[in-house]
């Protein structure tokens, strides 16, 4: 089922919106947590379904490696893999080759690499990975692109901005390739690194096709919040209003607020589940290591304005105590906490919307995190 994408209510450049996919129906802004390996790390789907998550991301790299799309094929795709009834958006993979630096070669054919699991030469081209994403079926395809560097010189940024294009236009005819209509729909990616003109060149190209969503890629890869607002000041107004816009890989609080602010839709991080293994903890009043020596002896909840089963239930002292002993409990914890965070963020942003006062919501929350946490 090809995505479908209605705009219910604008406040100043940021939708308040509904994405209707094959598994359901998604209302934005929607934050995806990131399922690697066909699993939200310490998180099982009735724990995602009950903090609110409307769509998780699944890793089209990682799957390809280990267990392989015939594997999960063979579950009728990465739903019945998982055990996991939502919507489902899949990467492309292309972040992730960008990411292997030394041990991969690139050409027009796509990317040849060592994989990281057993060292084996494995080929990833734009038909490849229409193909693994395919078998997963996924709600949410993304096309083959290649991450420009950052930093990056005009002329790197356009080969590199060029290439994604002409993979784009490849993605796109495989995936459609089929006598039967695809099991979702497949966004297209805008890249083009901090050059503006590049960036309107790629949506250009994009747009000779047709995508039921786009999505901005080759930010938060080194370059400045200023830098990265100038990209989405300069790019979102520009793309088309009746289709979702989805920031790939932007996850801090802060950004997100800025990023809805100039009209983006969909976010996805590895932030919130990756920072409660390593004991950083988002609150109302900022972020806090737990692991600090401040919360040996801190009955308190860790946010007494949360609700989440974790303030609910256990102290700073009994979070730190878990984290300092390797236990797997800390783990869940944490995770539960950040993610009830994350996702009551973007409830948040939607009823601040709706209501038409983003913009003194946004201030006020931006006063509260200012105060960071110990």
């Amino acid at each position: 089922m090809r995505p479908a994408f209605s705009v219910l209510a604008h406040d100043g450049a940021a939708r308040l919106g509904r994405l209707q996919c094959a598994h359901g129906q998604i209302e934005t802004p929607a934050f995806m947590p990131v399922g690697t390996y066909g699993t939200v790390k310490a998180m099982t789907p009735e724990d995602l379904e009950s903090l609110g998550a409307q769509i998780v991301l699944g890793n089209t790299f990682h799957l390809m490696l280990r267990p392989g799309p015939d594997n999960v094929a063979r579950h009728g795709g990465l739903h019945g893999f998982m055990h996991w009834r939502r919507p489902i958006l899949t990467d492309s993979g292309g972040f992730q080759v960008f990411s292997l630096k030394s041990l991969r070669r690139m050409s027009e054919e796509g990317v040849r690499f060592r994989s990281p699991v057993d060292g084996r030469e494995v080929r990833l081209t734009p038909e490849d990975s229409m193909d693994v994403q395919l078998a997963l079926r996924s709600d949410i395809a993304m096309a083959l692109d290649d991450c420009t560097a950052w930093p990056a010189t005009e002329e790197v940024a356009r080969a590199s901005m060029e290439r994604s294009m002409r993979w784009a236009a490849r993605s796109h005819a495989h995936y459609h390739r089929g006598p039967l209509p695809p099991p979702g729909g497949l966004f297209g990616i805008v890249q083009g690194g901090m050059h503006l003109p590049l960036r309107l060149a790629s949506l250009e190209a994009l747009l000779r096709l047709d995508w039921p969503g786009l999505a901005v890629g080759g930010l938060a890869v080194g370059e400045s919040e200023e830098q990265r607002l100038g990209v989405l000041e300069s790019l979102v107004p520009h793309m088309p209003q009746d289709r979702p816009r989805y920031l790939m890989g932007v996850g801090r609080p802060e950004d997100i607020v800025a990023a809805v602010a100039r009209g983006i839709d969909m976010f996805d991080c590895v932030m919130p589940t990756r920072h409660a293994r390593n004991g950083h903890l988002f609150t109302s009043a900022g972020v806090i290591n737990i692991r600090n020596a401040v919360h040996q002896d801190d009955l308190g909840p860790l946010d007494p304005a949360c609700d989440c089963y974790t303030c609910r239930n256990f102290s700073r002292a009994y979070l730190r105590h878990l984290d300092r002993c390797g236990e797997m409990l800390g783990s869940r914890l944490n995770t539960l906490h950040n993610l009830h965070y994350y996702l009551g963020l973007m409830r948040s942003l939607r009823a601040a919307i709706a209501g038409g006062t983003l913009a003194a919501w946004a201030d006020s929350f931006l006063a509260a995190r200012r105060g960071d946490g110990a």
